[in-house]
This record gives structure tokens, sequence and C-alpha cells, in this order.
């Protein structure tokens, strides 16, 4: 007599389906994580800072405190070239560079700006060829980035704060313009119109919600406001910074995946870290160490300086100000009240003190926006 062969229910059938689609899934999605883990790490550049220093650096901190160098570089290769006005030729400098101090318990961050136009003692060091730069007597700040890159500008600025740079972030042009529009744009304000033909920022008083090409413009214009310096396009980067965290903890990123993937591969191919952060493991480790800092618990503050006695176009640091605030964050302690209650106005919050062509023949600055 045959064997009859037994047919499966129409339960048991949709069952097995469900099973089968199910396995399917978790193969396929565990398969498009990989994808997209390998993608954003490829994304990341990174310098091995700590090889190239060695081991005559500060010491690293052992509370938990830690400093990162964040360096804004204007660079005008590739993408970078039709961005925000001015011309380097084939050279790149730090534009922006922020000492970035998180506390040891994680939950505050003291930033200070450091003006790329500071004379600095620059140490000897090592470029990304292994050529030796020789060191120099009072050199600009931002020029040790430009003559010896990243190793160079965390070298020449452990030796300005006495702080060890445990970590190392850089952002190009492009890529801050990229960032902004990832996250939707930022917004600013001004009680006084903003006209720079060099940066290409024309705004009328009020606020503004700035895409990428203009929130870029934005940190980037210095004729446009005050008196035309440095250290007033500083404050309009302070406020920058402010809005971007703002914007970047109101956008619901773990409720939108598309959008948490958008940001993710814009970030990643936007910045080069030291190694250690070199990694989407790393970053997001950093990220998580990071998140309870808001704009509340950030202080920011510029470099105290002054006009360099031999050369009206730079600066130097001002003393003890400068000292004080170097001290504070190697003992993890906050910026002071007296230097931050002396810091330079916003020029975006105040009405300028002089006309951009009275200052630029006054002070020799009459280059573009650089």
């Amino acid at each position: 007599m045959a064997e009859h062969k037994r047919v499966p229910s129409r339960r048991r059938k949709v069952l097995l389906v469900a099973a089968c689609a199910f396995v399917a899934l978790v193969v396929v999605g565990a398969g498009a994580a990989g994808w997209a883990y390998l993608k954003l790490n490829g994304n990341i550049k990174s310098v091995d800072i700590d090889s190239r220093l060695g081991d005559a650096r500060p010491p690293a901190a052992t509370d938990g405190s830690f400093n990162i160098l964040v360096l804004g570089s204007d660079s005008r290769a590739g993408a970078n070239g039709d961005l925000a006005g001015g011309s380097t030729g084939d050279s790149a400098r730090s534009d922006t560079a922020m000492v970035v101090h998180v506390s040891q318990d994680h939950s505050r961050a003291s930033i200070v700006s450091i003006p790329r136009d500071t004379l600095v003692d620059r140490p000897q060091c090592t470029d990304g060829a292994g050529k030796t730069v020789q060191a120099v007597k009072r050199a600009m700040y931002n020029s040790a980035f430009e003559t010896g890159g990243a190793a160079c500008a965390v070298k020449t600025t452990e030796q300005l704060t006495g702080l060890r740079m445990d970590h190392y972030l850089q952002v190009d042009f492009a890529g801050f313009a990229r960032v902004v529009d990832a996250i939707g744009g930022a917004t600013v304000t001004t009680t006084v119109a903003i006209h720079d033909k060099d940066s290409g920022l024309d705004l009328p008083a009020g606020q503004h919600h700035l895409d990428g090409q203009q929130a870029l413009a934005f940190v980037r214009t210095r004729h446009g406001v005050g008196d035309g310096s440095d250290l007033g396009r500083i404050e309009l980067q302070k406020q920058m910074v402010k809005s971007l965290l703002q914007q970047a903890g109101g956008i619901g990123l773990f409720s939108d995946p598309v959008k948490l993937w958008s940001i993710g591969d814009t970030m990643t191919r936007s910045i080069t870290t030291d190694s250690a952060l070199g990694s989407v493991n790393s970053l997001v480790g950093l990220a998580q160490e990071l998140k309870g800092i808001g704009p509340d618990q950030l202080t920011m503050v510029t470099l105290p300086v002054m006009t360099a006695p031999a050369d009206p176009n730079r600066v130097v640091e001002q003393q003890p100000q400068a000292g004080t605030v170097w001290a504070a964050l190697r003992a993890d302690q906050p910026v002071p009240r007296s230097v931050v209650s002396a810091q330079p106005e916003n020029p975006a919050q105040a009405a300028p003190t002089a006309s951009p062509k009275a200052t630029e023949k006054a002070t020799g600055k009459a280059d573009a926006v650089r």
C-alpha cells in the first residue's frame, strides 16, 4: 500500500512562509548593516598623530577629561574651490581652530578659539611625507597646518596650551556645507545687515535659516561685520556652533533611519580624524560621551590676545589672561569668569564700530576672506 504524504494545512503554510521571510530579512538586514558599516568606515580619512609625535608631549589626563583639536581647513582643493570666496593657491591653512575641553564627568565643555593670526613659537615638525619642518619663532598659528599638516598643528597647539590633544578632527569647506545641509540648515540672528562680497554673504538684519553654503559664508565673513577682523569672524563661528547643536538635538535622528544614514554618510565623508577616532565605532563612542552637552553646557571663548608689538596685522597672547585659560583647562576647571566677561562683542549682534574700508586702511587687512 502506497504511503500517503501529509499535506500541510493552510495555517502551517503561512507560518512556514513567515519564518522563511523572517530569516531572509535577518540575513539581508545583517548584510545591509555590514555593508553600511564598511561604507561609513571607508569614508573616514585619518592621520596617525601619535606615531608622528612620539612621547615628547604633555601627559594625557587620567581623570576622564579629554581635549579635541578641531580645525577648519581653508583648502580650495576639489569641491572647495568655488566655496566661500578668497584664494590660497595650492596650500591649505587651519582657517578655524578650536580647542575643545570635555570635563571629567562629560557634563560640560569649554571651547577656546585660537585666532589664526596669533604669533606662536612653532616647534620642529615632521610633515606627512616625512620631511622635517624647522622650528620658527613668532610664526602665524595657522602656518603649522600649512607647512606640517595635522601632526604639526597638534604639536604646535600642545606647546601653546600645555594640554594633550587626545583627538583631532578636521573639516573642510565643502564638508562643512554638506553637514549643515544634512541636518537641515542652521538658524542665526543678526541685529545688523551683513553684506560681504568676499564671502558672498548678503543678509538683512533679523533671523535667518541658512543652508550649507550660506552657513559657510556666515562663518567665513570678515569684512561684512564689525571691524573686519578675524576676531569678529570668530564670534560668528561661536553663534553658528550653538545653532548647529540646537538643530542637531531637535531633528530626531534615531526615529528616522533614512536621515540617520544620510547624516552619517555625509559626516564621515567630510572629516579627517586622528587614527583613534578613525572608525564608526569610535565616532559613535565619542558621540555617546558628548550627548549630554548642549548649548547651555557649553562655554565658548576666544583666546585673549592683543595686537603684536612688531606687527599691527598680527596678535599675540594677552597675559596673564591667556595663561589663566590654559591653566583652568589643565585643571579641568571652567574658563575664569573674568575672561568670559571680557570677551569681544559679537559684531552680528551690535552696530559696527567702523566701516570696512576705514578698518582695512588702518589695519592693512584688505586681503579678501582667506
